[in-house]
């Protein structure tokens, strides 16, 4: 039976912000499956909407928001956004808190309920480091 969790993003600094609610049809899921139904709604709401800034899990490339020269919305693709979001969390660029107990393993099974709690901690790189 399908079910909505609500994610939250938060910093290293503190900040806590709603990263939307968001569709799951099964209660049982892996990490992998939660980044890409997570990547796959936020794109799949930005290609609908008439907003000018993409605020997802993964940012656009440049390249993406810079269309032959000219400032233009770009047309998101959740394929692409989804493989940068694997490659970003296996490069450590954010941890995954489920229940408040991190998540390293993509492929871990999880069990979802409606009550469950998903944080994604997004990390900055160091300069110099």
């Amino acid at each position: 039976m399908p079910f909505t969790l609500s994610i939250l993003d938060e910093t290293t600094a503190g900040a806590r912000q709603s990263a939307g609610e968001f569709q799951f049809e099964t209660s049982t899921s892996t990490l992998r499956e939660i980044i890409q139904q997570r990547v796959q709604q936020e794109v799949e709401r930005f290609n609908q909407s008439d907003l000018e800034v993409f605020r997802g899990l993964i940012q656009p490339l440049e390249s993406e928001r810079i269309l032959n020269g000219v400032r233009e919305r770009p047309f998101l693709d959740w394929q692409k956004q989804y493989d940068r979001a694997v490659a970003a969390f296996n490069g450590n660029g954010f941890l995954v808190f489920v229940d408040d107990r991190q998540i390293t393993d993509l492929d871990q099974i999880l069990h979802l309920t409606a009550q469950t709690k998903i944080a994604f901690l997004k990390l900055v790189p160091l300069i110099g480091g």
